[in-house]
């Protein structure tokens, strides 16, 4: 009886979750050859809504605000309609840099939410797994992200000449979506931009006050679409996703 009474709390409490995620669509996908690379097609749909129906299936997200480029407002407007994505309330406009824009969707959602996900408009193949098993983290521990382990050996080089080779079996490639406690994530951003710090995520931020961030199990499918390479490794992934 105990055993049961016990996983009844635990998905009691896993429905309390309460999470709304911002999604960034505001690059300028300069590496694509001109294209913007989130409304190019993958298997039958855009790059974006790939990333959108993943994040709008997810049971703890109950609201989703992207934030895109102004030209692009349109688009991404009238794709959100045509799919009629339900938890998606807000298409905006974002800032001069990503964390900027990040920091612009977190300011429309406000603190209305207890987490907030922070997920690439450009990570199309995030599967249910990575995405709740952040969002549970965070729950717990305020913090968290989706993560690999490196594959190739990286090696510290200034200038062009190796400094250290490090030790791989202790780096990880950090993905999206970045969970944390709606507080703390705008408590973070905004203390970073108003210092001028240039930030390549948004656990960035957190760690810079001193925070903690949970790493949790991430997928070496939940690949950023950046390049046209990136591109074609994402639709072969998605056709084996699919069968076909």
């Amino acid at each position: 009886m105990g055993g049961l009474l016990r996983r009844f709390l635990d998905r009691k409490r896993e429905t309390e979750i309460d999470c709304a995620a911002v999604v960034p669509a505001a690059g300028s996908s300069s590496r694509m050859g001109g294209e913007d690379k989130l409304l190019l097609p993958l298997g039958e749909m855009p790059v974006l809504v790939h990333t959108l129906r993943a994040l709008d299936n997810c049971p703890y997200i109950q609201e989703i605000v992207v934030v895109t480029r102004e030209d692009l407002i349109v688009p991404v407007g009238r794709l959100c309609k045509d799919c009629a994505f339900a938890k998606v309330t807000k298409v905006i406009v974002g800032g001069e840099t990503r964390a900027h824009s990040v920091l612009a969707g977190i300011r429309e959602l406000g603190l209305r939410h207890d987490l907030i996900a922070i997920h690439d408009g450009a990570r199309p193949l995030v599967t249910p797994e990575v995405l709740e098993a952040a969002v549970r983290t965070a729950a717990q521990c305020g913090a968290a992200a989706p993560a690999v382990p490196v594959k190739d050996t990286v090696k510290r080089a200034p200038g062009g000449v190796v400094e250290a080779t490090l030790d791989r079996t202790e780096l990880r490639a950090v993905q999206t979506p970045q969970v944390f406690e709606a507080g703390l994530i705008k408590a973070a951003l905004t203390k970073a931009l108003e210092e001028g710090v240039s930030l390549t995520d948004d656990c960035a931020a957190v760690e810079r006050l001193g925070m903690s961030v949970t790493l949790t199990e991430g997928d070496y499918a939940n690949l950023k679409i950046t390049t046209p390479e990136d591109l074609a490794v994402a639709e072969a992934l998605l056709a084996r996703r699919d069968g076909f």
